[in-house]
């Protein structure tokens, strides 16, 4: 696992031993950076259910000003904290050892522009996850994206109050689902 682009392109991370975690592939990390582009340049993005946290890294690497690391596994949180050591992004990060849906329910200081979620698989947790963010939509700038990463079969049609799907890109076992806020008056779905 590395980082593909940017100030800290080629520098390799450290992984968790174990199916604790289960690391985005360099090819689906490339395409979802590849459909980022521009978003990425100043945003505040945050990292949910981090793991290594190279996604997170990878987006500070490509121009993110700020990234957030919210993992509740202690190896995972050290992990990360020696994968931004590792390539030099620690000043602008900030890792936090919470449950994802407390962090939630707690709210953001700040908005984000970009939040990535990649819980572990088969438990539901993806779309648990999402409807805690539609239920708290002020964690999300106006114009922000929410991407969750997921198998294929786990999917399912969510009905979402202030979030909606906008896109689906499947890369072999991995499906990254691209959500944002709804219009005023959009139509639920």
């Amino acid at each position: 696992m590395r980082v593909i682009a940017g100030i800290a392109k080629g520098r390799r991370l450290k992984s968790l031993p174990g199916s604790a975690t289960r690391p985005i592939t360099d090819r689906v990390k490339e395409a979802l950076f590849d459909i980022l582009g521009p978003r990425l340049e100043g945003a505040h993005f945050l990292d949910l259910f981090a793991g290594t946290g190279s996604v997170g890294i990878e987006a500070l690497s490509r121009g993110a000003e700020r990234a957030i690391f919210v993992d509740q596994g202690r190896k995972a949180v050290e992990l990360i904290r020696e994968n931004l050591a590792l390539t030099g992004l620690t000043d602008r990060a900030r890792v936090i050892r919470q449950d994802v849906f407390r962090f939630i329910r707690k709210g953001a200081v700040t908005p984000f522009d970009i939040v990535y979620l990649a819980p572990p698989q088969y438990r539901g947790l993806w779309s648990e996850t999402l409807r805690a963010l539609d239920s708290h939509q002020e964690i999300l700038k106006p114009e922000g994206l929410i991407i969750a990463q997921m198998h294929p079969k786990e999917y399912q049609e969510l009905r979402l109050e202030t979030l909606g799907l906008q896109e689906r890109r499947r890369y072999g076992s991995t499906l990254l689902c691209f959500y944002s806020l709804k219009e005023p008056g959009a139509p639920l779905g």
